[in-house]
């Protein structure tokens, strides 16, 4: 037998509960993986509390981030070996001292990559990749503004943009927090809380506003995430953290300037087995390089997955929060 963190009802971090489950045999195409460290992140909580609705429906095991070493391999597997040290983004279910799942959505890890660092940047550093890469090429030529600057895809944008030579702007919402993410390549931080972000990032830009606003917060940051862009620039909009956007208006994008929007997932940008190897390959090399420092700032042990929860959703965590089985 084996244990997880299940959800057998939606609702807040009190309905992740430790149970025993069976342990976990492979299918077609299929690896066991004996999870070492489990990445957690915001989409987890988006499945708890239903605002995702749950694939396969309920019991689910949340979780799409994880670090473990192959156990078994099904009928049809190539390409890995009991033994070999994976990484995945997808597919959810990680939340688990075991499990099966798709080889098709492994990865193995370089050496130069330990574990809890590796379940701390899969799903946060593609997300980072395909962002600054694919949604809005970033470059030396641009200004942008990321929120939530101190958190873990923050952290890992902010050193990616400066690698690559852009100028990117952070939001936070406490002094700690600001001097953490100029730590992590932030040119200029706004704490949200003493200063208008909006106001701020035009005093910033001579007036001009940026060329793209990377959005994970929602609800607290709409419509003011417009304003601060420049004719033409992108509303990119990956996460809701705050809330979803609602009675969204596609006239504000005309009346701002001809703006663009996009509401992207990392499960399309490496939706197939060429893109995920693609973005990976740039991740690994960013953190392989030390150009990007994967910093994770809490730990919890997976039993205790509604303490982390909490923590991540009273914005007290900074980084990355590994689960340890």
């Amino acid at each position: 037998m084996t244990h997880a963190i299940l959800v057998e009802e939606v609702g807040g971090p009190d309905v992740l509960t430790w149970r025993e489950i069976e342990d976990p045999t492979p299918a077609e195409g299929e690896i066991v993986v004996r999870h070492t460290a489990i990445g957690l992140n915001y989409l987890d909580t988006y499945f708890r509390s239903g605002l995702y609705p749950a694939p396969g429906g309920l019991p689910l095991v949340i979780g799409n981030e994880a670090a473990g070493v192959v156990e078994a391999l099904g009928p049809g597997v190539t390409g890995f070996a009991v033994g070999d040290r994976i990484a995945y983004a997808a597919p959810i279910g990680s939340y688990a001292e075991r499990r099966a799942m798709p080889a098709a959505t492994a990865l193995k890890l370089p050496d130069a990559i330990d574990d809890q660092t590796a379940a701390a940047m899969m799903l946060k550093g593609m997300t980072v990749r395909y962002l600054l890469k694919e949604t809005f090429a970033l470059g030396p030529s641009h200004t942008a503004l990321f929120h939530a600057a101190a958190g873990g895809v923050g952290l890992i944008a902010g050193q990616w943009a400066k690698a690559i030579g852009a100028r990117l702007i952070g939001t936070v919402s406490t002094a700690q927090k600001a001097e953490l993410a100029k730590a992590n390549g932030y040119a200029e931080v706004i704490n949200y809380r003493e200063e208008d972000f909006v106001a701020r990032v035009k005093e910033l830009t001579d007036g001009e506003g940026v060329d793209v606003v990377y959005d994970s917060v929602g609800k607290d940051t709409y419509p003011g995430s417009l304003d601060c862009l420049k004719p033409f620039g992108l509303f990119a909009s990956f996460g809701q953290s705050s809330g979803p956007i609602e009675g969204f208006n596609l006239g504000h994008l005309a009346q701002k300037g001809s703006l663009f929007a996009t509401r992207p997932t990392l499960f399309t940008y490496v939706g197939t087995r060429a893109r995920l190897e693609a973005n990976a390959a740039d991740l690994f090399e960013m953190v392989g390089s030390g150009k990007v420092k994967i910093s994770v700032d809490q730990t919890f042990p997976l039993k205790d997955a509604a303490e982390a929860h909490r923590a991540l959703e009273g914005r007290k965590t900074t980084g990355a929060t590994v689960l340890l089985p």
